[in-house]
């Protein structure tokens, strides 16, 4: 099934998961093929509707999309979507389910893990099909838990907009970190050995708690972390953090952060720039996740890995020095040069 959830968001193929056994019920959504299968993590979330989902699942394909262009890697954009089901469910078979609808698209569409999944439910997916990464590490070859590789790249991202917008490291500069899941934790760490202060927040208390005493951070409520007094703001929960209402309160004068879709609506672009907010965007900084997710997939090793995340650096830079002469928004150069990348054919990677 081809089709559009409304006018608003991209056009899609979606292909509907659907095993009332197994408790599967989610979407595909394959945005492009033109460089290569539609490549794109499976989120597990708990959504209200079908619609929300499928709208969910278009925007982050098409997020996919420009984010493999950028890393020019050999794939286009997709994301698979399962809502989380109610209660108590047996994991293994729902994702044994998943792998089975991931085979029968016959490698259009690869897989990984993404927001409430992990390298056990790859494991589990990888029992029906080929057609997935984020699986266990084998010695000498790329692979395991991509989110070391997202921080990574989010924390190079960091570098190059912190130097653009201040001329200076990040030591001695206080980071807000919105989201302390495995990337935006891992994030934390990096920070906090390049000698930053931290400020963090997260819908689980515990957890902002725990990390805060580990690094002697500290701890702001998720509505207040936008607007505290800090060099930098990181938003790594899920995306929408950048809306009205966080620019009306927003001290940082740099944006970088791990979460997919930051901008919550298309004006906010405009609003940063007139604001005077370097904003690095979203899928150039945390394309980390996804080299490794490619490299496993074309059987490279964690070597070819590291040097093309740490190609993300040079590249904000490049983005951020490009935006600024010609008075544009990042976000809009950023699409400029994916958008080019994505017409031409896939170069083999180096």
């Amino acid at each position: 099934m081809t089709a559009a959830a409304n006018h608003e968001l991209p056009h899609v193929e979606y292909v509907r998961l659907i095993d009332e056994a197994a408790r599967l019920d989610g979407v595909i959504a394959i945005h492009s093929t033109a460089r290569g299968p539609a490549a794109g993590g499976c989120r597990l979330w708990t959504y209200p509707d079908a619609q929300t989902m499928l709208a969910d699942a278009a925007r982050l394909a098409e997020g996919m999309s420009y984010k493999n262009a950028m890393a020019e890697l050999p794939f286009g954009g997709g994301k698979s979507v399962l809502r989380r089901p109610e209660g108590d469910f047996d994991r293994r078979a729902l994702f044994e389910a998943f792998g089975r609808e991931v085979e029968k698209l016959g490698g259009r569409y690869v897989t990984a893990e993404d927001v409430g999944t992990g390298v056990e439910d790859m494991e589990f997916a990888a029992l029906h099909t080929s057609h997935v990464a984020g699986r266990s590490a084998r010695p000498g070859f790329a692979g395991g838990d991509p989110s070391p590789w997202t921080a990574l790249g989010v924390f190079e991202g960091m570098k190059a907009a912190a130097m653009f917008a201040y001329g200076s490291s990040l030591s001695g500069m206080t980071v807000a970190v919105q989201g302390l899941g495995s990337v935006g934790a891992e994030l934390c760490h990096m920070l906090a050995r390049a000698g930053a202060q931290l400020v963090v927040a997260d819908i689980v208390d515990e957890r902002a708690a725990g990390l805060a005493d580990k690094l002697g951070a500290r701890v702001a409520s998720v509505g207040d972390i936008a607007g505290v007094d800090a060099q930098v703001f990181a938003p790594c929960a899920l995306g929408g953090a950048l809306n009205d209402a966080a620019l009306d309160v927003l001290r940082a004068k740099v944006v970088c952060g791990a979460a997919n879709n930051q901008l919550a609506a298309p004006h906010i672009a405009g609003r940063l720039l007139d604001m005077d907010v370097t904003y690095a965007p979203d899928y150039v900084v945390n394309a980390g996740g996804i080299i490794n997710v490619s490299a496993e997939y074309l059987h490279e090793d964690e070597n070819q890995v590291r040097a093309r995340v740490m190609r993300i650096g040079p590249r904000t830079a490049d983005i951020l020095e490009q935006a600024g002469e010609l008075h544009l928004p990042t976000s809009q150069v950023a699409n400029r040069i994916a958008e080019q990348l994505m017409a031409q054919p896939a170069q083999a990677n180096t």
